[in-house]
This record gives C-alpha cells, structure tokens and sequence, in this order.
C-alpha cells in the first residue's frame, strides 16, 4: 500500500537515478527531477508502468530558485523521507563553467534547498565520482573555505573560479572532491534536523555517461584503473543503488556526512601503485 506520507525524490533520469527509483521506491511517492521535458516524461511513463506513482519536475540544479521551487513540491507531497541526487555533467560533456555550476553549485542548491525541508530520521545521497578521489586536494585554506562559503559565495572563491575558467576534466575532478567537502560540512546542519547526508563516488560505471568517457582521450587510462582493480569489471547502476539504498536505511544511522567509493577498488589500484596496462598479467 502507498505510504502518502513518504517521498523519494530522485533528481537526474540517468541510469543511475532510474536504478534508485526502482530499489528504493516501492511503496513511496517519487518526485523525478531533470531539465528535459523529454527524459522526463519517457522516465516517468516507463516507471509508471511499473507501479511507481511519479511526480516530474523539471529543475536546473544550477539555479538556486528552481532547486527551491522543486523542494516545494516534493514537500507539498509529504515528508521527504529519501533524496538522491545523480545529476550532474561529465568533462566531455560541458565546459569547465559549466561542469562547475552543476556538479559542484548544484549539489551545493540542494543541500541548502532541502535543509530546512527534511525531517528526522531523512537521509540523502548525493552521486560523486571516483574522480574527486584521484584529484590534488586543496590546501587547508581553500578546504575550510569551501565548506564554509555560502552558496551565493561559492562560485566566487577564487580556487572554484580557476576550476570553472580552465580544463574542463580539471573542473570535474575539483569539482566533485569539492562535493564531498559540502557534504561533510552539511551533516552538522542535517544532522540538527535529525537528517543524514552522505555522498557516493562511483568508479566506472556502463552508462551512457560511463561510456563516452571510456571513448574520450581517457578512456586508455581508465580501462587500465579498470582492469587493475581487485573486482576488475565495469560498475553497473545497480551497484550505485545498492550502495544508495544503504546509506538511506536505517542500517545506515550512524553514518553521515561521509564519501563512500563504489568503484571496484580502482582508486586502491592507483594509490598503491599496481596500475598495469589491459590485458597484462602478473
């Protein structure tokens, strides 16, 4: 039976976003959230037709009134019990500006958006990427400034205004090591409300995204992280939603404001220096 007061809302109708409808959903109201009208109504019709009752919102996680505007209504529906964010743009798909004013001003939107819209015992998952990982971190200062600016700040600190004026795989990688500090920073805040919020980094996953980074002029060195890692195979999105659907449940409770790496010990490969090319044995 439907919980009319539970709401899931998903934000992103990638694969990712659609494999976290479809674990963490039953019996909940899903609010399904992307800037396409077309990826909208295609996404919704296919889960509707799988029983899910879906509400579509279309939003530019880039502006701060259209995250408030789809926090609204996601709590007009009920209590926001879930939310997890998957969108964002990878580095052959944008510019540097632009990567930064989605993935990293994006995620920063919603987390202000929703703090004064979850309740207790909510839980939140924001979609990373391995990349954050392998990225230089910043220096103490640029860290602490991160996680303290407020959105409006943000984009005017002047490490986030290098990233967004330069390479745009730059961009990406400082981008998401960025997201896990305001995630970090948030879980105080969240966490007054009686909320969690954690963050996921996916290493390679087949998407659609997964594969037209594997066909850019990365792609030779990320199929070697892949096959030097102690799974040694592509991520799928059921893996991400595996992982999501933990650190939304209560078996999760004590976890929160934390990066969890879902990449099939690719980024391990790399810091312990065991990269080896396709197709090598040892």
């Amino acid at each position: 039976m439907l919980d009319e007061h539970s709401v899931l809302l998903v934000v992103g109708t990638g694969a990712m976003g659609l494999a976290a409808v479809r674990r963490c959903g039953s019996g909940r109201r899903i609010v399904l959230a992307d800037i396409g009208t077309e990826a909208l109504s295609r996404s919704a019709s296919a889960l509707d037709a799988e029983g899910h009752d879906v509400t579509t919102v279309e939003v530019d996680v880039a502006d701060g009134a259209s995250v408030d505007a789809m926090a609204k209504t996601a709590r007009e529906l009920g209590s926001v019990a879930a939310i997890v964010h998957t969108a964002g743009v990878s580095p052959v798909q944008a510019s540097a500006e632009r990567v930064v004013d989605v993935d990293l001003l994006g995620v920063a939107h919603m987390l202000h958006s929703f703090e004064s819209v979850v309740a207790p015992g909510s839980a939140a998952v924001v979609v990373s990427s391995m990349a954050g990982h392998l990225a230089p971190p910043p220096s103490p200062e640029d860290e602490l400034a991160i996680a303290r600016a407020t959105v409006e700040e943000l984009r005017s600190l002047p490490r986030v205004a290098a990233a967004a004026a330069g390479d745009p795989g730059f961009a990406y990688a400082f981008a998401k090591r960025a997201v896990a500090i305001r995630v970090a920073a948030a879980s105080v805040a969240w966490g007054r409300h009686g909320a969690r919020v954690n963050a996921i980094s996916p290493g390679i996953i087949a998407t659609p995204m997964g594969r037209a980074e594997l066909a850019s002029a990365s792609g030779q060195f990320m199929r070697q992280m892949v096959a030097s890692s102690g799974i040694g195979r592509l991520g799928t999105p059921d893996d991400i939603a595996a992982a999501t659907d933990f650190l939304l449940s209560p078996q999760s409770s004590f976890v929160t404001g934390t990066d969890l790496l879902v990449d099939g010990g690719a980024v391990a490969a790399v810091r312990s220096g065991q990269l080896t090319s396709p197709g090598e044995t040892s």
